[in-house]
């Protein structure tokens, strides 16, 4: 009755929205405003660590684009010291190259696999024999260990 009723009324305000998907799965939202669509979020965050699964997305992205320095901000503080672009460039193009290219294919095909939250802090992707473990730290999601 009730959605009956505000359909029924002529102050009625209609929102049209689209999520235009592009990437590793990423979308945009946009919203129709005076026949014009129009992006209804912030494009810019193109390195989203706002859940578990945008910041695998968003390092995945950092790594297909060989952003060795954005990679760095996915590094739980524990290792962020021992860690700087020279290590990250040598771990994921270095001599282990091969071995983390099939790593990050491997969890590029899992993107959409079940993600459990443990607790408000800690995050677990399982895939196949791996998985990533995930920490929040100051609001944003790292990776702690992906195997």
């Amino acid at each position: 009755d009730d959605t009956a009723g505000r359909l029924a009324s002529r102050r009625r305000k209609l929102e049209v929205t689209a999520d235009l998907v592009y990437g590793l799965g990423d979308s945009l939202k946009l919203v129709l405003e005076g026949g014009q669509w129009r992006i209804a979020e912030n494009p810019l965050a193109f390195y989203d660590q706002s859940t578990p699964r945008a910041a695998l997305r968003s390092f995945l992205r950092a790594y297909r684009l060989e952003r060795w320095d954005v990679m760095l901000r996915f590094v739980p503080k524990a290792y962020a010291d021992r860690m700087n672009v020279e290590l990250m460039r040598a771990q994921f193009a270095g001599e282990s190259k091969d071995a983390m290219a099939q790593l990050m294919n491997r969890l590029e095909a899992n993107l959409d696999a079940t993600i459990e939250e443990q607790g408000p802090n800690e995050a677990l992707l399982a895939h196949g024999e791996g998985q990533v473990i995930f920490v929040r730290e100051d609001g944003r999601w790292r990776l702690k260990d992906l195997q």
